[in-house]
């Protein structure tokens, strides 16, 4: 049976299901067939990378650190972390001190919100490893119940750690920037705008905003 312009063939893509590296290059198919300007990104640069990260404590806490800074000033200080605190376990992260994390890169609020999330995982209160069987709105709830977890890091750890298929970062700057850029809408959209226009991407909008990353590297002359 023929599709129509703005279907997507949810048997190729499986986004009921976590991404892999042959859903991703699928997904980036069908969102090509139905947006030029995304066609015009895997023809300026190719797909995307599926840029999974492993998931648990150091990577949830890696993009804490992320939090409205540079990633490779967060990446700096997480990596002065793992140098300090191995492994990086709650209990480990919990030994250490004000003054320690401070010279590793923590603000006072970060470190606040590091020892926050630790002190979650290590009572019991968030569970990481059952949030895959929780769907998305469980699993943000979950990880929001802890101080210093917001919306954008949820998402992150939604769209990059668990490989969610329809998450639409809303506040992340680089991806508004670069749906101005390639939208030529002249301006980076606010969060409210970005809801509005991710909504033609459903339900692939993980797969979309992978792709506005990747123009907004590319344009940069940064490696995907």
């Amino acid at each position: 049976m023929a599709r129509s312009p703005g279907s997507v063939s949810l048997e190729v893509v499986g986004v009921d299901q976590p991404l892999t590296a042959s859903g991703l290059l699928a997904a980036v198919g069908e969102l090509a067939e139905r947006d030029a300007d995304l066609a015009g990104i895997v023809a300026r640069y190719g797909p995307p990378p599926l840029w999974d990260r492993e998931p648990g404590f150091p990577t949830l806490l890696h993009i804490v650190l992320e939090q409205q800074v540079s990633l490779a000033s967060a990446r700096a200080a997480f990596d002065r972390l793992r140098a300090a605190a191995q492994p990086l376990t709650p209990a480990r992260f919990l030994e250490l001190t004000d003054a320690e994390l401070l010279a590793i890169g923590f603000s006072r609020q970060k470190a606040r919100y590091g020892r926050a999330l630790a002190e979650a995982i290590r009572s019991g209160a968030l569970d990481l490893e059952a949030l895959d069987a929780l769907d998305d709105e469980a699993v943000d709830r979950a990880l929001r119940s802890v101080s210093g977890i917001g919306p954008w890091t949820s998402t992150i750890y939604l769209l990059m750690v668990l490989l969610r298929p329809d998450v639409w970062p809303v506040d992340d700057i680089a991806l508004a920037a670069s749906v101005g850029e390639v939208k030529g809408l002249g301006r980076r959209p606010n969060p409210i705008e970005m809801a509005e226009l991710g909504e033609v991407w459903r339900p692939l909008r993980s797969v979309a905003a992978r792709l506005f990353w990747h123009d907004y590297l590319g344009r940069r002359g940064r490696a995907g």
